[in-house]
């Protein structure tokens, strides 16, 4: 395998190497904004809850003593 040889494979390996990084880099991009959207789902089922819970707090009836 001549000196050329290596240097066009080199090159090759660099160029693959270039693709892989940047279709990564999409994935991790589209990863992130999913997790963006969960997380502010999360929130939003968060707040309901709170306000569900705090709805059922003040339409108890105080309890009279015995």
């Amino acid at each position: 395998m001549g000196l050329t040889e290596r240097v066009w494979d080199a090159f090759a390996n660099t160029i693959k190497l270039n693709d892989k990084v940047e279709q990564l880099n999409t994935t991790v991009a589209k990863q992130q904004s999913h997790i963006e959207d969960l997380n502010a789902r999360v929130i939003r089922l968060e707040a309901a809850l709170e306000f569900a819970l705090h709805a059922q707090r003040s339409r108890r009836l105080p309890t009279s003593p015995r």
